[in-house]
């Protein structure tokens, strides 16, 4: 099995170091990577000015590809150019943070992952729950189990894994539950603020609102002490609301 690891903490972050240490337990390893941090700029691709692509060492070793751009390009770039042979698996992370409900839209990870959905391969992004000190080795064994059990079991296309861990020891999780991606909202709000030369800037704060309660959501089921695994799919379709639409008579509005 050969799997490609990106994510949007960039290379040096710890989470995709523990992350790699433990899927080269179970599978050849290739690592492309924003070369700095990139969370939350969700699918954002680069177009109007050129990518590089640094090898990176650590430990005196190769670990693998500092990429100047978001997640999205670093995977694109990996697949398209840097990576020899078949890809047969993709992992976004680990992230240091929850990628559940509203969140899922602005993530970098888990848009590494959906890039690799997109270019056929099956993906999954993994996040630890806490923007405090973490403890990756949790998710990174779990990560590397269920990697195996994907490259067995397979994802249909358009299909996407996202994986939350909560931040807790390993002995206290309570489990894994398959969910669906919970309903929330955030008050955003912005910190007004003066730099040293006196000129106003603003810093976005905020705070999520759970909004969904039922157990089978992933923000609930991390909340629970148990990992979470959603699938997603980037079709955004209301397909419900396509049959309602196609009664209120919008052909008639190009002749009005």
């Amino acid at each position: 099995m050969h799997i490609l690891v990106s994510n949007d903490d960039g290379i040096d972050a710890p989470g995709i170091f523990a992350l790699v240490q433990e899927l080269r337990k179970v599978a050849t390893v290739t690592v492309v990577a924003p070369d700095r941090q990139q969370s939350a700029v969700g699918h954002a691709i680069t177009m109007n000015y050129p990518l590089r692509a640094i090898p990176v060492q650590k430990h005196g070793e190769f670990f693998g590809y500092a990429v100047d751009g978001t997640p999205a390009d670093a995977v694109k770039l990996g697949v398209k150019c840097l990576v020899t042979g078949t890809v047969d698996l993709l992992i976004s992370g680990i992230n240091h943070g929850a990628n559940t409900a509203i969140n899922i839209i602005y993530s970098g990870t888990v848009s590494a992952a959906t890039e690799g959905t997109i270019l056929g391969i099956p993906s999954i992004a993994v996040s630890v729950t806490t923007h405090g000190e973490a403890d990756f080795g949790p998710a990174a064994r779990f990560a590397a189990r269920l990697a195996v059990l994907v490259h067995e079991k397979g994802l249909p296309p358009g299909t996407t894994l996202n994986v939350n861990v909560p931040a807790v020891p390993e002995e206290e999780l309570r489990g894994v539950r398959v969910t669906r991606q919970g309903r929330s909202t955030w008050d955003d709000f912005f910190d007004v603020r003066r730099d040293p030369g006196n000129r106003e800037y603003f810093w976005l704060t905020g705070r999520m609102n759970v909004i969904d309660k039922d157990p089978e959501t992933d923000q609930v089921a991390v909340q629970e002490k148990v990992i979470s695994i959603t699938p997603i799919q980037y079709n955004l379709t209301d397909a419900k609301q396509v049959e309602q639409m196609r009664d209120w008579g919008v052909e008639g509005l190009l002749r009005r």
